[in-house]
């Protein structure tokens, strides 16, 4: 397999960086809808220097207003901590927008950033999500190795479940 960096852009001017993150290599940029009042022409402007769109909403945001960009892009980012630093709480009460997500767009790929680890991933999965961000669960495990591959086996069952549930 070969790496798909995602620009995860926690930022107030993620426009500027587009165009760079795109000659470095990037394939995907996630910028945070709370960063734009209306992301339009960023999501237009990021599909032309070639790569997907993810859209990440902090907690305090609803996940109704991502709704109305969910068809535009790639991918939907639901952060269960809030920005800034690593090794946060998981917020469990983050999982209703993400299962609200898998329900109305099926087909989007659901990615949750914050406290996520083997204590947390069976929650994360069930809900929906199929892409995982885990920093200090992997970073401070004597196994990276493992885990690693109970987060990537947690969600894959999950999501085979789905398939075969619909």
């Amino acid at each position: 397999r070969s790496p798909l960096p995602d620009m995860h852009m926690m930022v107030a001017t993620p426009e500027q960086w587009v165009k760079p993150m795109a000659v470095a290599g990037a394939n995907q940029y996630t910028l945070h809808l709370e960063a734009m009042g209306n992301p339009r022409a960023l999501i237009k402007d990021i599909r032309e220097n070639g790569m997907k769109v993810g859209l990440a909403i902090k907690p305090g945001t609803t996940v109704e207003h991502l709704a109305p960009w969910a068809n535009q892009i790639d991918m939907a980012l639901v952060m269960t901590v809030e920005p800034g630093f690593g090794g946060q709480k998981f917020m469990e009460d983050m999982m209703p927008k993400v299962q609200w997500l898998r329900t109305q767009f099926p087909s989007l790929d659901i990615e949750e950033d914050g406290g996520v680890g083997p204590d947390t991933i069976h929650k994360c999965a069930e809900a929906g999500a199929n892409m995982i961000v885990s920093g200090s669960a992997i970073m401070k495990s004597a196994d990276p190795r493992s885990v690693i591959n109970l987060l990537r086996n947690v969600c894959s069952e999950a999501a085979q479940k789905r398939s075969l549930d619909r």
